[in-house]
């Protein structure tokens, strides 16, 4: 007797039922996410299942991310969301809500007995006319300075018009577009730090030059330092005492005890000097450092930071030219990092230290103040989209309208190309011209306006020729 393919508690679904299940999955997942969406979209509030952290947001990936599904259709669409947040940052609610939307419009075609290859046909037809239509109505103007960073300035407005950073995002938007604007033409995000402290207003955030590292320079070590010199390191220095775990030390005296310490201290001393003929100023190790080889340090006037964390080490090392290093014996082999000024400054009640003038210029640090730790968790991720769809455009400088314009716009270009496409492909092309008129659905439902009569007047004043009409003409 053959055994099942099966486990006792498999389910098995085929042909239309697993169709229909993929339909209402994904379908799911946009009706979960649709309300976040636009200017006057509402924010969920995320209790995790197992440590009870409460997390508040209307950020589509991050609402996604924490959701457990089981839907393989419903996943596709996340892995959409976030792939969309690495490569863009910003967009995610909007992706998987139109992604939702034509899977909607295509289980009613399936429901017609339209062949699915037959709605990927038109589909596909939809999608190259929605592109052109697009193409067609960019703006460039990377070659104006000014021009170009006010279409920043708005696109940057736009992003956090929908986020908590909305009531300020003229003083925010201008604070991404001064930090985007130093990577000159950089799009890794790595040289902008972002510091969050709980505090103050979110006004009192600001941009700072250089970069901050959240620690405190070491008890002894001198607290200013021009033209530094930097070692980064990853190695252990608290060696000092006897701490192997799970050895057995036999002695017969306390005198052979202190002779064993006394060794392990020579090793420090012989370690410290290795470091010290490095010809540093300041060290930075990620590992702790105890206080026998941190007052050696200083004793040589080397500003010693302990316990840096891994990804401060890391972006320590990026923005002053530096590498991390674990083994001292060649110092001809170690790049060292510089800086011209290292310092220790407050922000609220906490020290930090500050590296002004790093080698990598474009480094600049956000210091972001609010009244809560959600606050400013989620002013982090609104400001994460920003820097981000900011970075792209520096590279991809060509812009569209927002506001349901570029929507309309694409959809208006389907349906023509739908009125000269022969058989039951036209069907379908139609179709991808709906799901693209309901995300300024979703915008004006959101906001509380009257969806049904706002979209049939944006939808009549793009074919009248105003191409540049959006929801807002409409519902001011």
């Amino acid at each position: 007797m053959s055994a099942p393919i099966f486990g006792e508690q498999a389910t098995e679904e085929k042909a239309e039922n697993a169709r229909l299940s993929s339909f209402v999955g994904a379908m799911a997942v946009g009706d979960l996410v649709k309300s976040t969406l636009g200017p006057k979209g509402m924010n969920k509030i995320l209790q995790s299942a197992s440590t009870g952290e409460i997390n508040i947001t209307n950020d589509g990936a991050t609402i996604l991310k924490s959701i457990q599904l089981d839907n393989a259709a419903a996943k596709v669409l996340v892995n959409i969301s976030k792939v969309l947040d690495d490569e863009v940052g910003d967009g995610t609610t909007s992706v998987a809500v139109l992604a939702s939307e034509l899977l909607r419009e295509a289980e009613k075609l399936i429901a017609q007995k339209i062949h699915p290859q037959t709605i990927v046909e038109g589909y596909r037809i939809a999608g190259s006319a929605a592109l052109r239509a697009l193409e067609k109505s960019t703006v460039n103007h990377s070659d104006d300075p000014v021009a170009f960073r006010e279409d920043l300035f708005n696109i940057a407005r736009t992003t956090l018009s929908s986020k908590v950073l909305a009531q300020d995002k003229d003083y925010f938007s201008n604070l991404a577009v001064d930090a985007v604007l130093r990577l000159k033409g950089s799009t890794d995000l790595e040289h902008i730090q972002i510091i969050k402290k709980v505090g103050g207003k979110l006004t009192d955030s600001y941009l700072d030059e250089g970069f901050i590292l959240d620690k405190a320079i070491a008890v002894n070590s001198p607290k200013r330092m021009e033209n530094a010199k930097i070692l980064i390191a990853n190695t252990s220095m608290d060696t000092d005492k006897i701490k192997i775990f799970g050895a057995r030390v036999k002695v017969d005296s306390t005198g052979k005890l202190a002779e064993l310490e006394r060794a392990e201290r020579e090793k420090m001393k012989a370690k410290v000097e290795a470091i010290a003929a490095h010809g540093i100023t300041c060290f930075v190790n990620r590992q702790l450092i105890y206080n026998y080889p941190e007052s050696l340090l200083a004793e040589k006037g080397i500003v010693v930071i302990e316990h840096a964390d891994f990804e401060g080490v890391e972006r320590l090392s990026l923005v002053t030219g530096g590498e991390i290093a674990s083994t001292f014996d060649r110092p001809d082999l170690v790049k060292l990092g510089h800086c011209e000024l290292i310092e220790e400054i407050m922000i609220g009640e906490d020290k930090l230290i500050k590296f002004s003038g790093v080698a990598a210029g474009q480094a600049c640090t956000v210091v972001l103040r609010g009244s809560t730790n959600q606050m400013v968790d989620e002013a982090e991720r609104s400001l994460h989209d920003a820097l981000s769809v900011l970075s792209q455009t520096v590279r991809e400088t060509r812009t569209v309208l927002g506001g349901g314009c570029a929507e309309m716009l694409m959809g208006c270009a389907v349906d023509s190309e739908a009125h000269q496409t022969k058989g039951k492909k036209a069907i379908a092309t139609e179709a991808f011209a709906r799901a693209l008129r309901q995300l300024p659905t979703i915008l004006a439902d959101n906001a509380g306006y009257d969806s049904s009569d706002l979209v049939s007047r944006l939808r009549a004043a793009h074919y009248a020729g105003e191409t540049d009409a959006g929801l807002g003409k409409f519902s001011s």
